[in-house]
C-alpha cells in the first residue's frame, strides 16, 4: 500500500469530498495554513513502507513561516514553545546539541511520521479547520499504520493525541504516553519520559536503523 492508495480512497468517500469543498471556499476567503503543497507533506516525506515512528500533533501552527505539513516542525524562524520543550528533552535525553533549526525534514526522511490530527488551519486561529472531516482520515491512517507487519513507535504527547490508543495493537506496536509538551503540561511528566531514546532502544532490539535525532 500507498498513502496515496489511501487518499484516492477516502477522495471517494462523501466526508472527503465534504473537506475538500470546505477546503476550496475557505481558501478563497481566509489564509490557510500551510500553503496548499505542504499539506501532505507529512506523507511525501514518509511514506508508508518506511514508517517506523509516528508523532501526532494536533493542527499546524497558525503563524506565517511556520507551518509546512509537519507535526511540531516550523520551516523557519523562531521556535514555538512546545517545540522547544522537545527539544530540551531531546537534548536530555540523548546528550545532543541544542538542534540548530526548527525544521524536522531530517526526522521525516529517516521514517518518522509527524502527523497532525488536523492537516490545516486558518492564519491566526487555531482549532479553526476542526471537525471539518480531517479527524476521520488521520484516524483511518492510523488505522492503515497499526496493519503494517513491522512494528511501529506511536509517540503520543497528551491526551488529543492519546485518543488513538483504542486502534493500536500494542502487542505489535510500542506507545510512548506523555504529557503534551506545550508550557502548560510538559512539568507534569514530558521532561523526563525519554521518547527518543526509547525508540531507539526499541527500533534496535527490532533489527531497525536508529533514528539519528540530531538535527
Amino acid at each position: 500500500m500507498t498513502w496515496q492508495d489511501l487518499i484516492n480512497e477516502e477522495l471517494k468517500k462523501p466526508y472527503f469530498q465534504e473537506l475538500v469543498t470546505f477546503l476550496k471556499k475557505e481558501d478563497q476567503i481566509h489564509k490557510v495554513l500551510p500553503p496548499k503543497e505542504n499539506r501532505l507533506q507529512c506523507f511525501k516525506l514518509t511514506p508508508y513502507d518506511e514508517v517506523k515512528v509516528v508523532i501526532i500533533g494536533q493542527d499546524p501552527y497558525h503563524n506565517i513561516g511556520q507551518a509546512h505539513g509537519l507535526s511540531f516542525s516550523v520551516e523557519q524562524g523562531d521556535y514555538p514553545p512546545s517545540l522547544k520543550n522537545i527539544y530540551q528533552e531531546l537534548v536530555d535525553d540523548m546528550k545532543v546539541s541544542y538542534p540548530k533549526t526548527g525544521n524536522l525534514t531530517q526526522w521525516a526522511k529517516q521514517g518518522v511520521l509527524l502527523l497532525n490530527t488536523v492537516l490545516t488551519v486558518v492564519l491566526h486561529q487555531p482549532m479553526s479547520h476542526q471537525k471539518k472531516g480531517w479527524e476521520i482520515f488521520t484516524l483511518e491512517v492510523v488505522k492503515r499504520l497499526n496493519e503494517k507487519t513491522l512494528p511501529i513507535v506511536f509517540i503520543l504527547w497528551g491526551a488529543h493525541a492519546q485518543q488513538f490508543i483504542s486502534y493500536i495493537d500494542t502487542h505489535k506496536h510500542l506507545i510512548l504516553k506523555a504529557p503534551h509538551p506545550s508550557p502548560l503540561s510538559a512539568h507534569r511528566g514530558f521532561f523526563g519520559s525519554k521518547p527518543f531514546s526509547k525508540t531507539n532502544q526499541f527500533l534496535t532490539e527490532k533489527g531497525m536503523q536508529a533514528i539519528n535525532w540530531q538535527l
